[in-house]
């Protein structure tokens, strides 16, 4: 290595620190409720929202195998209402199916790798 590149060593190393991720929005209760036209899910909610820079932005329905079955956004931060809950109805989940997958994303984070079980009663 020549020293000309040696010496944009440490210049690299500061610049490349790690990435520090925030805690994900964590589901705090979920009410699943079977109607004629699908699924009803009220999820509740709660992540340290700091504002327009910084909220939880949504959150899925998941079957077993990880497929998108329903999907919510959430368009404005909730800096004073923790934890909230918020509905998604017509879910269409499939014949059989008899638990689903919730997960949340942040605006800054995006899809948190935690999920939370729901089991389904008809």
């Amino acid at each position: 290595m020549t020293s000309r590149f040696a010496a944009l060593i440490p210049t690299f190393l500061c610049l490349s620190a790690p990435v520090v991720m925030a805690d994900p929005p964590q589901i705090v209760g979920v009410t699943a409720t079977h109607a004629s036209m699908g699924w009803r899910f009220d999820v509740s909610i709660s992540h340290p929202d700091t504002g327009w820079d910084h909220y939880a932005d949504g959150w899925e329905v998941l079957d077993p195998a990880g497929n998108r079955l329903g999907y919510r956004e959430l368009f404005h931060p909730h800096v004073d209402e923790q934890p909230f809950t918020r509905s998604l109805s017509n879910v269409m989940v499939p014949d059989g199916t008899t638990e689903v997958l919730i997960r949340t994303s942040c605006s800054r984070d995006g899809w948190s790798e935690q999920t939370f079980r729901v089991t389904l009663r008809r």
